[in-house]
């Protein structure tokens, strides 16, 4: 399983990135993994708000559909498209093809509340 330390992790397994005053989501290796085959991804619009810890779209894979959690709260200021006709990209390369929203945080200090990747990790060798 892939954990690239330079990314910061949520509990409900988003990832993000950040990138000037902006941050990059998707989900981890270890989701797309438990997921299964992704089918499907629903994401906001370019403008919405997303909050912190509230569902801001969905993953469909042959299995389930799974909520999506914003790990920060901020305004989508880009969406991935690519996802819209190859949601496989989820599971082939969850990092760099399949991030799903770019945000600019409302809250900088969110970002603290988000986990190292061996902070991470050890949250799902438990799960």
């Amino acid at each position: 399983m892939s954990l690239p330390k330079d990314l910061l992790y949520s509990e409900e397994h988003e990832w993000v990135k950040k990138e000037d005053d902006k941050v990059r989501i998707g989900i981890t290796d270890f989701a797309q993994s438990e997921l299964g085959d992704i089918v499907f991804v629903e994401l906001p619009e370019v403008g919405d708000d997303i909050e912190a810890d509230e569902p801001f779209g969905s993953v469909e894979s042959v299995k389930t559909v799974s909520e999506l959690y914003a790990p920060i709260s901020g305004k989508v200021v880009e969406i991935n498209e690519d996802l819209e006709d190859s949601p496989e990209f989820v599971n082939e390369s969850p990092y760099e093809k399949a991030w799903m929203v770019v945000v600019e945080p409302s809250n900088q200090s969110e970002m603290d509340e988000l986990l190292s990747a061996d902070k991470y990790e050890a949250v799902i060798e438990e799960d």
